[in-house]
């Protein structure tokens, strides 16, 4: 891949969005921008983590200190990791490939999108050689074609992904206005390649006053039954993205999980949920350090990670910021956006006394009795 500058003057997540804005089509900034209905939940995720506030700690010896985190028994080098995001080709001709060439080369991990423009082979080819990555996990919707899904399985485990993340809170597509007002409609030549050859479920015939929701697209909706059939075909841990409620979180845990991820889906399925920095709370203390827990939705800053750090999560996944570099510069504009977060996060460790995450629980102001 051939580097590619960066545009003047970006030099924040903000930037990157500013001019992302600018060179991104209408219809796809709407798709990938935009959020469900309102956009309520879409704008708290930003708002929530912004409202959380650092109480540093002053003349503490932070010389040495660093950002690992061990997470489903092995160390990485930061807690900062890619979101599963389909179709990247839209933002940029080299994809995926550009974002994981990218994320490896800063130590961040990668969640591969099922619904990605390139091949999973394509990508795990270029992450895993470098000596320095993250973890390389791949995200799954589960699918009625069960054979499909396991043949797509075994392909993540061949190719080596590390883990599988089932997405388990979007078994429809949210209201998503903005997008249908631009009217949005995927280019015919940007596919998600990994999905050819899956057979899709034959219609059901309705009967007077039934729902093609409710009655035809639900009866194909994964259950906790289905998650026992998932573990059973892999060797791979299995974490589920898109638990928020404690009882889910128990049984999510209860059911074989090896992890959660605290997500609303970037606010693009039901609007109106609590933000993420308000969810995480209570899954945490429902899991109870029994397996890691992770979070989406709204990281814009360095200090973003070190308060989900001190809320308890294990790690951080950043979504549609990675989106605006890439369209601004490929895998140079996503390794900016990476390096911006790495260089804040260890800037407000150090303005905070903190030698490593372990100590961010302390710096993190707490309101109220």
């Amino acid at each position: 891949m051939t580097p590619v500058e960066l545009p003047e003057g970006v030099v924040s997540l903000a930037d990157h969005e500013h001019h992302a804005r600018l060179v991104l089509d209408e219809s796809v900034w709407a798709y990938f921008n935009g959020g469900a209905a309102d956009e309520i939940t879409l704008r708290g995720n930003v708002q929530a983590w912004q409202q959380l506030q650092l109480l540093p700690r002053v003349m503490r010896r932070v010389s040495g200190a660093n950002t690992r985190v061990n997470l489903l028994g092995r160390e990485w080098p930061h807690p900062i990791m890619v979101a599963p995001m389909a179709y990247q080709r839209l933002a940029h001709p080299h994809a995926e490939q550009a974002t994981a060439l990218a994320a490896a080369a800063l130590g961040a991990g990668l969640v591969l999108s099922t619904q990605a423009s390139t091949l999973l082979e394509d990508v795990a080819r270029t992450f895993l050689p470098e000596a320095a990555r993250g973890p390389l996990w791949f995200q799954l919707y589960l699918l009625p074609d069960r054979g499909f899904m396991q043949t797509l399985v075994q392909r993540a485990e061949a190719a080596g992904f590390d883990a599988l993340v089932l997405t388990v809170d979007a078994p429809v597509q949210g209201a998503r206005d903005r997008e249908r007002r631009a009217g949005f409609r995927r280019p015919p030549d940007i596919t998600a390649v990994n999905l050819a050859g899956r057979v899709a479920p034959a219609r059901r015939a309705l009967q007077q006053g039934q729902s093609a929701l409710f009655d035809d697209l639900m009866t194909h909706a994964p259950t906790w039954d289905d998650i026992a059939w998932l573990r059973s075909i892999t060797h791979l841990p299995v974490l589920l993205k898109g638990v928020v409620h404690p009882d889910d979180a128990r049984q999510a845990l209860a059911c074989g999980a090896a992890g959660l991820v605290v997500s609303n889906h970037g606010g693009r399925t039901l609007d109106t949920m609590p933000a993420t920095a308000a969810l995480l709370p209570r899954v945490l203390q429902a899991v109870a350090g029994d397996a890691p827990v992770l979070v989406d939705g709204g990281i814009r800053r360095g200090t973003d990670v070190l308060k989900a750090m001190a809320l308890g999560a294990s790690a951080v996944l950043v979504g549609r910021p990675v989106l605006h570099g890439l369209a601004n510069a490929g895998a140079t504009g996503v390794a900016h956006v990476l390096r911006l977060l790495r260089d804040e996060l260890e800037i407000a460790m150090a303005l905070t006394g903190c030698r490593s995450l372990a100590d961010a629980p302390g710096v993190l102001f707490a309101t109220g009795p």
